[in-house]
């Protein structure tokens, strides 16, 4: 792997440096996860996608700027360096496109791309169900064949941002003689159709924008299946390897956060500390493994080389990372840590403590990191099943 950076990459870094610290809000915006932040984050996707910055790496015609991977790496260290506002779209952006871009046609690529990337149209994930969350294959809900369609019942949980998404996607049995993977189909679907309840979850931050979904009987047409009946266990591994592997969680993500790590230690904490202080290097030096990593990860899928089962080593070492290092964010702020985000005197505005709280669903959510290490065992070691 070559760890220098062309001229046109470095030309590309200045560009999207240049227009993001000009650009990005002068002040934090409310979470995401909440009816007002989504709202106001959705204004900063409208922007980000009319000056060409919503998602760099889709061709032109869907509104991208055709930019590498690695470029995509680029800019993804730029946003959240600056402290750019968390994507709202990710769940379409990075999650259903990539499975877009592999299995549908034409036609749905160009209904659906576009309007996703300016946010004009919002995606919930779901998949979990009540007892169908890290064995997905053994999901209950059903979709039944009518004319013209599909009528879909079920129950699905855990879904981000579903109380203000306008789409969502997820698997149905549509062959209620077959078990586990197979029968099973992959099916976007609107939340405001006749027949969908959208209801809350309440989490331990407080925000709101986590729900569970009912469907009664809720019909949708043939076109929003997603590469083909009863494939819909192959479709979802494709979402699934992007969610585990390159696209939701980029190296920029950690590094910013390592780096505050760091500003936060200089000014809390004696530095003669020893014991902090390489707490603090080793999570500086986790965020760069794994920046590493995910440009081999790269350099990899350009030589036409699938991430396949390895996607679940890289989910592991970042969700336990993201823990850690808002572990050791903690232990530096001490008992300030105590003071939530509404008050004046909370520590960076209370981002360690609420971001400590996001991190500890990371070892769960995309497949728990149980079954993760499972998936590392058998399909990346080879070991025996138990």
């Amino acid at each position: 792997m070559d760890l220098s950076f062309t001229d046109s990459e470095n030309v590309f870094r200045d560009e999207c440096r240049s227009w993001l610290e000009a650009n990005v809000p002068p002040r934090a915006l409310p979470s995401g996860d909440t009816k007002e932040g989504f709202s106001l984050h959705l204004r900063w996707e409208h922007k980000l996608f009319d000056a060409g910055w919503a998602a760099v790496s889709w061709p032109k015609e869907y509104g991208g700027r055709e930019a590498t991977l690695f470029e995509w790496l680029i800019f993804e260290e730029e946003y959240y360096r600056v402290g750019a506002p968390s994507r709202v779209t990710q769940n379409g952006i990075f999650l259903l496109a990539p499975t877009l871009f592999e299995f549908g046609t034409d036609e749905q690529k160009d209904r659906i791309l576009r309007p996703m990337a300016r946010g004009d149209v919002t995606w919930g994930q779901a998949w979990s169900e009540p007892n169908a969350g890290s064995d997905l294959a053994s999901l209950k809900s059903t979709a039944r064949r009518v004319d013209g369609g599909w009528r879909l019942t079920g129950q699905k949980t855990w879904s981000t941002r579903a109380a203000f998404c306008d789409m969502a996607y997820g698997l149905f049995r549509t062959d209620p003689e077959q078990t586990r993977h197979r029968g099973l189909t992959y099916f976007m679907f609107p939340l405001h159709s006749e027949g969908v309840t959208v209801r809350g979850v309440d989490r331990l931050d407080g925000d709101e924008g986590f729900a569970e979904i009912f469907l009664d009987d809720v019909f949708v047409p043939d076109d929003e299946i997603l590469g083909g009946v009863n494939q819909g266990w192959k479709v979802a591994m494709a979402t699934t390897s992007s969610e585990r592997g390159l696209s939701l969680r980029s190296p920029g993500r950690f590094m910013a956060t390592a780096s505050r790590l760091i500003d936060l230690y200089h000014r809390f904490r004696d530095r003669s500390d020893p014991v902090l202080r390489d707490r603090v290097i080793q999570a500086w030096m986790d965020a760069q493994v794994y920046r590493w990593f995910t440009f081999q990860t790269v350099t990899r899928m350009s030589n036409g080389e699938e991430i396949g089962p390895d996607s679940s080593v890289n989910k592991v070492f970042w969700s336990e990372m993201d823990v850690r290092t808002h572990e050791t964010a903690l232990a530096i702020i001490g008992d300030a840590l105590e003071l939530d985000e509404g008050s004046p005197s909370a520590v960076d505005a209370g981002d360690w403590i609420k971001g400590f709280q996001f991190a500890l669903a990371g070892p769960i959510y995309a497949g728990t990191n149980e079954i993760q290490r499972n998936i590392i065992a058998e399909r990346v070691l080879g070991l025996p099943r138990k």
